[in-house]
């Protein structure tokens, strides 16, 4: 049997939750079902629990996402929760970032082939692109690292008043509570710990949200931006 007869029906919270997506919603389910397992970007027993603890789960991601922002989805992988968040969302403009050459040829097929012109793929970690990467209002990740080591990426690619938004599990206070200390030195203002997904996913999705202030990164970081800002405008005055 192969794996893409392995993947079940889309459940009809999909067809509610992807609208008039959701057939491209189906189309990136089999992708990962078949290219993603072919190409070890999933694991084989993801694929019959593809819907509800993947493509669901990250979907109603949305529900805390603001109107008409920019996304930048670190450590994007097979692109969860980015692509999802794409397929229901078409008021933001969303950076699909992953350091590995095979996962972004991926997320490059997945976003020509659904047609995702407000989604951008850049290779690189998120220490390096800061400076060459416009500062986004929101930071996505999933199961990328511990809270407190997330942060130390996703926070510096903010802007003033941003808010990094990060799924995580059954951890997620434990988590906050020990990454308080780190946080506060990367200049968060606020945390919190919200469930969305309600009738849709069960159990529903956790997600910690970091809002940071003015100096997104805290002191540490303030002068690498300011340095990396001057580097690109004395690039770009040669070029």
């Amino acid at each position: 049997m192969t794996e893409a007869a392995e993947l079940p029906p889309a459940p009809e919270q999909a067809r509610e939750v992807f609208g008039e997506r959701f057939a491209d919603a189906v189309r990136y389910a089999e992708l990962l079902a078949e290219a993603g397992v072919q190409r070890g970007l999933i694991g084989p027993r993801e694929v019959p629990r593809l819907w509800q603890r993947h493509l669901l789960n990250c979907a109603v991601l949305s529900e805390v996402v603001p109107e008409g922002v920019t996304v930048c989805d670190v450590g994007s992988g097979a692109g969860l929760p980015g692509i999802p968040l794409a397929l229901v969302r078409e008021d933001l403009k969303i950076t699909l970032l992953e350091p590995l050459l095979r996962r972004t040829t991926f997320l490059t097929e997945v976003v020509e082939l659904l047609g995702l012109d407000h989604v951008t793929v850049v290779r690189g970690r998120a220490e390096e692109v800061m400076g060459t990467l416009p500062p986004v209002h929101v930071v996505t990740a999933r199961a990328v690292a511990p809270l407190d080591r997330l942060a130390t990426w996703g926070i510096p690619l903010l802007r003033p008043y941003g808010e990094m938004l990060a799924l995580k599990g059954d951890t997620a206070e434990e988590e906050l509570k020990s990454a308080t200390t780190a946080l506060n030195k990367l200049g968060a203002v606020a945390t919190s710990v919200v469930h969305v997904g309600e009738g849709v996913v069960e159990p529903m999705s956790t997600v910690v949200r970091v809002e940071v202030g003015e100096s997104p990164g805290g002191v540490r970081f303030a002068a690498k931006r300011a340095k990396a800002a001057r580097t690109g405008r004395v690039r770009r005055r040669r070029g």
